[in-house]
């Protein structure tokens, strides 16, 4: 029986695998272009919204894009040019049916424009939401101008109801493959022909179940092929599990494939696909957890169709904050090997009410289920679909899932990250100066960003990423044209080049990027976009990308300190921009690393902070850059600053100036002039100085309130004695003025008139609460109050 002890060291053994192959995997972006600097073209309508599909026109030069009620044509070299825009607005009677079932008027009750696809050269098909009435037209662009051909179609299977809900299609030989739903609730999943014979999925659980469609695209698969196979539309999704046994809906990510000669059986699958087979795609990083989720898909397309590759974005489905994302990459024959010679899963009843799926170990029926019509079928008579036995046709209805997953190329993902979730992608095939081709993938977030990263050799490196649209959106949609990339999220449109390779300043910091777009040109010293021949210039340009080599960069000149002045007691940033989010920043003051036994100091990414300075702090501060790329430590100095001292008289000038006291006025031989500011002055004051000027504030604010309280004591305004409030004490009667309080019975004349409170204060000591004119006579009052009007401001 193992001990504890063992499980603890086992366990974390696998931690530190783990540990090391997350670190294996570069997540973090060498460069970050905030949204200030990123240097793109952007388009947005005026009250247009959701930008999420793009068809590109290379025969027209454009770029059409579908959002919610519009269509425009942008002009693919420059989309802030807009050539043409057609609205496509839902009616009135639409909008009211929509939203008497309880969907929202402004949000889901629009045409949101969800599918475009070129038929020919001169008509294009497009479908929209419709108001949950999908809806599909023709669209033409002739004499500069869209137009809409106004032959509406049934849109049902073809499009969305729900504008957020995702779904793919594909136009090949004029023949719409379509996945989505074919009811209001969505509850009617399909993937669906439209063409003279049309053909859709089976209405069970084990086709589809809660399907999220994501991706479509043809492969032509019977190019060169000996066994006359047929071409293949491949369709990628995510679906609830019917596999596994967990308490809750495991999703899954799937594959799925049909043959484009599919014609339907005769008796059994009428109408309905016979080559439909599905399998699970595997795209796990080293910790374990849930199934990652499938979320966009791009084909590279080889000349030759089994060289081609299907990049995936996956996403976490757990529900932690520590999200992540991958991507895989999985070759088209290893798809179609798990499809043409895997083994199936079958469902079981196991004590009369579970059902379990297992591997299916019997004998399969000839032909092959869900095999396309290939010459060993014709050989034997069956020269289409409706041929096909029914005994093949009910093994494909009822076990149409691979009990084989497809596993990645490199077994595992070529990029794994933690943080914002990854949305879409494209991947560019780059040839170098040395010959060699490598896939550049350009990758959408959910915050708005787009990273360009490239896998050498099983190292994933992120080159950069360039934050596209100044909110936080997500990117909905990603194209790529000849070196030109555009993005579409809900509220525009994006076109930014591939590669800006005057992002890299220096030759250092041209090969570290190991873009392999960009190239160190010696003779003009400047980083340059490679050429498109890789011979042009070859000797001349100095790039190293698997390897990161910069040794051949020249030996750049000594870089000159920069004199700033030490203000005694202010706090003094020293500001420093490491060219790279890979380099660790250094600081080095006379002999020794920052930060060393001192709080004064703080370090941040931009430079470094010291706080009210002293003496011992003046000399020279170097901060420099080190970058380790394949073992080897490249260092740069970033910026070199010379503290010295200031004189004191200057900080007294200083506090003038704040105070608003006029400068010294020095004459000269060429006149009178203003005595300038110290190099060291700006505007920004530190918070000792701001300090320094309130107390001086203060103090002449006490000394200006001393001399008014003592000017109104001498002109009499203030007397040094008070009683009772405003009430004044006076030594004797007799300094009582003469003309005490009398009621007028004129309300208006007495308001006016201020009433002050004079008191005499007798041996006894005791103060009268009151005076009356008709006291008694005999009564002789110790203690005396008089009660008057003063109508004159200088009685006061």
């Amino acid at each position: 029986m193992y001990s504890p002890l063992f499980f603890i060291v086992l366990h974390g053994i696998f931690l530190v695998c783990a540990s090391n192959a997350w670190s294996s995997l570069k997540s973090i972006p060498r460069k970050t272009i905030q949204y200030e600097d990123n240097n793109v073209i952007t388009f947005k309508g005026e009250g247009v919204w959701n930008y999420s599909t793009m068809l590109i026109r290379e025969d027209l030069g454009l770029l059409v894009v579908g959002a919610r009620e519009a269509v425009y044509a942008l002009d693919i070299k420059d989309i802030s040019v807009a050539k043409s825009e057609v609205l496509w607005k839902v009616t009135e009677e639409k909008q009211k049916e929509c939203t008497s079932k309880g969907k929202h008027p402004d949000i889901d009750c629009r045409n949101y424009v969800r599918m475009l696809h070129q038929m020919n050269d001169s008509v294009m098909y497009m479908c929209g939401t419709n108001a949950f009435s999908p809806t599909c037209d023709y669209m033409t662009f002739g004499d500069g101008q869209l137009k809409l051909e106004g032959k509406q179609e049934d849109g049902r299977g073809k499009c969305p109801f729900d504008p957020f809900q995702r779904s793919s299609s594909v136009m090949a030989d004029q023949d719409l493959y379509s996945a989505s739903s074919l009811n209001f609730l969505g509850s009617e999943p399909v993937i669906l022909r439209t063409s003279p014979i049309s053909l859709r999925t089976v209405f069970k659980s084990s086709w589809l179940n809660e399907p999220n469609f994501v991706y479509m695209d043809v492969v032509p698969e019977s190019e060169d092929s000996p066994e006359g196979d047929d071409d293949k539309v491949y369709m990628f999704f995510s679906e609830n599990a019917v596999e596994y046994d967990f308490y809750n809906k495991l999703v899954v990510s799937r594959v799925a494939r049909v043959c484009k000669g599919d014609m339907g059986g005769q008796r059994t699958l009428q109408r309905k696909w016979t080559s439909f087979l599905k399998a699970r795609l595997d795209c796990s990083g080293p910790e374990p957890s849930l199934p990652y989720i499938i979320q966009d898909v791009f084909q590279v397309r080889h000349k030759k169709w089994r060289k081609s590759v299907f990049y995936a974005v996956f996403t976490s489905q757990s529900s932690s904050t520590d999200r992540s994302s991958a991507v895989c990459a999985y070759d088209v024959t290893d798809i179609s090997e798990v499809f043409s010679r895997g083994k199936f899963k079958t469902e079981v009843t196991v004590e009369m009410s579970d059902v379990k799926w297992v591997t299916y170990n019997g004998e399969l029926p000839v032909p092959r289920p869900g095999a396309c019509i290939n010459n060993a079928a014709r050989s034997a008579g069956i020269m289409r679909s409706l041929d096909l036995p029914d005994k093949t046709l009910q093994f494909i209805r009822d076990r149409p899932l691979m009990d084989d997953a497809v596993r990645p190329i490199t077994g595992k993902p070529l990029l794994l990250k933690r943080g914002p979730l990854l949305t879409r992608l494209v991947v560019d095939h780059v040839t170098v100066s040395d010959g060699q081709s490598y896939p550049v993938m350009f990758v959408g977030t959910e915050n708005g960003y787009v990273q360009k990263a490239v896998n050498y050799d099983g190292e994933m490196h992120i080159i950069e990423e360039v934050k596209l649209f100044q909110n936080a959106e997500s990117i909905d949609v990603l194209r790529l044209h000849q070196n030109q990339l555009y993005a579409g999220s809900a509220s525009g449109v994006v076109q930014m080049p591939v590669s800006n390779c005057s992002r890299y300043s220096s030759c250092l910091d041209c090969v570290l990027a190991r873009d392999p777009y960009c190239a160190w040109d010696v003779p003009s010293q400047r980083c340059s976009r490679l050429p498109t021949s890789p011979e042009d210039g070859k000797s001349n340009l100095i790039q190293s990308l698997k390897d990161g080599d910069a040794t051949r960069c020249p030996t750049t000149a000594p870089m000159e300190p920069k004199i700033l002045s030490l203000v005694l007691g202010n706090n003094i940033r020293l500001p420093c921009y490491p060219e790279s989010n890979l380099a660790q920043v250094n600081w080095n003051f006379p002999g020794e690393s920052l930060p060393y036994p001192k709080k004064k100091y703080i370090i941040y990414n931009d430079g470094i902070l010291l706080y009210n300075a002293s003496v011992s702090d003046a000399g020279r501060y170097t901060c420099t850059s080190v970058e380790q790329v394949k073992g080897r430590d490249y260092t740069q100095t970033l910026a070199i600053y010379d503290l010295r001292e200031q004189s004191a008289v200057v900080v007294t000038d200083k506090i003038k100036t704040t105070l608003g006291i006029l400068p010294e006025i020095h004459t000269t031989s060429s006149g009178l002039h203003k005595s300038e500011e110290p190099p060291w002055y700006s505007k920004t004051q530190s918070s000792e100085s701001k300090w320094i000027v309130m107390q001086v504030a203060l103090a002449m604010l006490s000394v200006m309130m001393a001399c008014l309280l003592i000017w109104n004591l001498y002109m009499g305004h203030i007397s040094p004695f008070m009683c009772c409030g405003r009430r004044q004490l006076i030594k004797s009667p007799r300094s009582l003025p003469e003309r005490e309080y009398m009621h007028t019975g004129n309300d208006a004349v007495d308001s006016k008139q201020h009433m002050v409170s004079l008191c005499v204060t007798t041996n006894s000591g005791l103060e009268a609460t009151s005076f009356h004119r008709n006291a008694n006579k005999g009564d002789t009052p110790t203690d005396v109050c008089v009660f008057k009007y003063i109508t004159d401001e200088s009685e006061i």
